[in-house]
């Protein structure tokens, strides 16, 4: 089958198309730097000819917040319109465990835009909702320091390893559509400060830990469960000291 992967190059995309090439399936890593691009449409009605599954893992190069929702609106209606010409059967894309519950962020705000785009489309599609990825737990730390503290927003968090976030998204792809939402999580959840503090502590980060009801995620204010799936979710298998053990040996 062939599948295309768009921000195939990507942390997650390489992930995903080197799981679907394992398995047999033919797959295309689109994104700019390989003459594939969803904002100017180069090299996309292409690529697309043949597909029998689209994935969408684009990212927007802007967090600020008209750039990023002019970033998923533009890149969503020119991918839904080369599936559309094409006849593709299953459109994938990856989103974010709470886009619906956190209006004040910006980059949440053009997340909800882009499923609204996929579900509105007429396509068969099946939307991820993931939470946010172990891999960026130092980002996370460094956007919240304040001098020798990170200040960190209270609440639940639930961070899921870019390795079974792949693997699932894989598992996805190959299924039949849903026509819906699929949330997904790491198989552990923690107060917000406790698992940054613990990513601290385990690469010799001296910096204090200081849980803040006024610090920001992004831009914008949590509640107690903003960052964390309501329901029923599909979780991870690796947990932050397997995740950590893997990442020291990797690099």
């Amino acid at each position: 089958m062939k599948i295309v992967v768009i921000g195939g190059t990507g942390l997650i995309g390489a992930k995903t198309g080197a799981i679907l090439r394992q398995a047999g399936h033919e797959v295309i890593a689109a994104s700019p730097k390989n003459g594939i691009n969803t904002i100017t449409g180069e090299g996309l009605n292409e690529a697309m000819v043949g597909a029998q599954v689209a994935i969408d893992l684009a990212n927007s190069p802007s967090f600020e917040d008209k750039a990023v929702l002019k970033f998923f609106e533009t890149s969503g209606r020119n991918l839904v319109a080369a599936e559309s010409a094409v006849g593709v059967r299953h459109h994938v894309a990856l989103s974010i465990v709470g886009t619906d519950r956190t209006s004040e962020n910006g980059y949440f705000r053009a997340k909800v835009a882009q499923e609204k785009l996929i579900a509105a489309s007429g396509i068969p599609y099946t939307i991820i909702r993931a939470t946010q990825f172990m891999e960026f737990l130092g980002a996370i730390a460094a956007s919240s320091a304040d001098g020798n503290v990170v200040r960190v927003a209270p609440g639940l968090f639930q961070p899921i390893a870019a390795d079974d976030v792949a693997g699932i998204v894989a598992d996805v792809a190959l299924a039949p559509p849903r026509n819906g939402i699929v949330e997904i999580a790491g198989p552990e959840r923690a107060p917000f400060n406790e698992i940054i503090a613990r990513y601290l502590k385990a690469v010799g980060d001296p910096r204090e830990v200081v849980r803040d009801p006024g610090a920001l995620y992004w831009g914008g204010r949590v509640e107690e469960q903003s960052l964390v799936p309501l329901g029923q979710a599909r979780l991870g298998r690796i947990g932050f000291d397997e995740w950590f053990r893997r990442s020291r040996a990797a690099a």
